[in-house]
């Protein structure tokens, strides 16, 4: 499925012109005659695309609507359109997450750019949060026991150490760590460390889950 421009401004004209341009270009193509259409139509999340906004328009704005999309956490990067520099604009949607600003009349090679810029960026986020969400159901697959033996593990502790706080046998430790690595898919001990890390695990400045005293099916008590 190509990825879709939704394409937000006043103009008939243009949203005319850009989206004849963009569909001969193999893009997917939905128009909006304002912010507030848009607002009613919210575009899925999920699949490839970016907004082409214009900056000024009646009614709502278009640094107005990115507030308002970043409230929904909407994914899809926006590239904003501007007739003339304004520099407290530029700075204010910037900062707010804007892809790119960029002025009219615009070249078809300088938009397509933006757009292939766009897409590619906002492709690799949502491969980075899609492996997180694997990585994530991964680990709430983990029983408690395990639950603390990977975050101790990670943390650098050695297996004596570890069965020692948890009131368990180093053996038994072991296996619970074999079984953590098979689950996450971790081949060494840096891949562990590694997703621990990017699950916030290491930065939250919490320490390791603490022993519940319930029989966990690993022997001890």
């Amino acid at each position: 499925m190509p990825a879709i421009v939704h394409i937000i401004d006043d103009d008939l004209s243009f949203r005319g012109s850009t989206g004849r341009l963009l569909r001969a270009c193999g893009y997917g193509v939905e128009t909006y005659s304002s912010a507030e259409e848009l607002l009613d139509r919210l575009p899925d999340r999920r699949g490839a695309g970016c907004i082409l906004l214009d900056i000024k328009m009646p009614g709502l704005s278009g640094p107005e609507l990115q507030d308002r999309l970043n409230g929904q956490a909407s994914s899809l990067p926006i590239l904003f359109l501007t007739g003339y520099g304004d520099i407290p604009t530029t700075v204010r949607v910037i900062k707010a997450g804007a892809d790119d600003l960029l002025t009219k009349p615009i070249a078809k090679k300088e938009l397509l750019q933006a757009i292939e810029r766009a897409l590619a960026r906002s492709g690799m986020a949502r491969e980075k949060h899609e492996r997180l969400d694997a990585l994530r159901t991964s680990v709430n697959h983990l029983t408690p026991r395990e639950r603390q033996v990977f975050e101790r593990v990670a943390r650098g502790k050695m297996n004596k150490e570890i069965a020692r706080e948890l009131g368990s046998t180093e053996r038994t430790i072991k296996v619970h760590r074999h079984r953590v690595m098979e689950k996450l898919g971790a081949a060494s001990l840096a891949e562990l460390v590694l997703i621990a890390e990017r699950l916030g695990i290491l930065a939250s400045g919490k320490g390791p889950t603490r022993p519940t005293g319930k029989n966990d099916g690993d022997g001890s008590r």
